[in-house]
């Protein structure tokens, strides 16, 4: 039986300056990212769109959210099959394209570095990106797909991975 949860959070515009949205020019797109509990994130558009790069963009978290659903994914994949994790990390990058006013995500590329202690679990490590990414509730919800290139390592050396999957 499917279950429910529910998010929350606040999003403030902080940009109106003395004129607000007098032209595209006289506000800035500074905002703050509020969840109950946690310490603020604070936003702006992507630089190109006239934002701050010191701050955090809409399409880096949209980004961040996919890569950080597939390592959560995966890391429970990981321990359910018995493979022991000590690190990982991943370089993720996406595609945006614009359009008029509007524009879209085209693609995601994972590139998920897991280093494990067993060798001979490599094929498994490997394996169980597959199941990591149909697991990840993020990458579900999104309507461009999401591409992963793992690689898996143990003591440094690379045992498995590193093409497209």
């Amino acid at each position: 039986m499917p279950m429910q949860h529910s998010y929350a959070v606040e999003v403030e515009w902080t940009g109106a300056g003395e004129t607000g949205t007098a032209t595209y020019r006289s506000y800035t797109r500074d905002h703050v990212i509020r969840i109950d509990g946690l310490p603020d994130i604070l936003g702006s558009s992507d630089k190109t769109f006239r934002g701050d790069a010191r701050r955090h963009n809409p399409e880096q978290l949209l980004l961040t959210a996919l890569a950080q659903c597939h390592m959560l994914s995966y890391l429970h994949q990981a321990a359910s099959r018995g493979i022991v994790v000590t690190a990982y990390r991943d370089e993720a990058t996406g595609t945006m394209e614009t359009a008029g006013t509007g524009g879209r995500f085209t693609s995601a590329l994972l590139r998920p570095v897991v280093t494990i202690t067993d060798a001979s679990q490599a094929a498994d490590a490997l394996d169980a990106h597959g199941q990591a990414a149909e697991d990840c509730f993020i990458a579900a919800s999104v309507a461009f797909p999401v591409l992963h290139e793992p690689v898996i390592l143990v003591a440094g050396e690379v045992v498995a991975g590193g093409g497209a999957a």
